[in-house]
């Protein structure tokens, strides 16, 4: 399974789960953010890759499908509903993110 993490810069919360899931079973993960500017944007390749793709808030959803909603033909959009309040790696984030993230992982 292909997981495409997605949030606004690609600085803070999709880096955070994208470290926290690298080594999951079964499962390809990378990030981009939404942002103009943002130092790794999400691609069309991107959603060709991504079997699913993980928002954090609903604006990511939103903002994604008026970019991009002829590449999300075959992804599952889930929004994980992580607000912009921690730091790469902040240990509340990567608690979260390892209780609402592990049931969608499984096929």
């Amino acid at each position: 399974m292909n997981v495409l993490f997605v949030c606004s810069r690609n600085k803070l919360r999709s880096p955070t789960a994208e470290q926290v899931f690298a080594n999951w079973p079964g499962v390809e993960v990378s990030s981009a953010g939404l942002d103009d500017g943002c130092g790794n944007p999400v691609t069309p390749e991107d959603l060709a890759w991504a079997d699913l793709v993980m928002v954090m808030e609903h604006a990511h959803r939103t903002k994604l499908s008026r970019r991009f909603k002829k590449h999300l033909k075959n992804a599952r959009v889930i929004v994980l509903g992580i607000p912009d309040d921690y730091a790469f790696m902040d240990p509340a984030l990567v608690k979260i993110l390892q209780a609402t993230v592990p049931p969608f992982l499984k096929r």
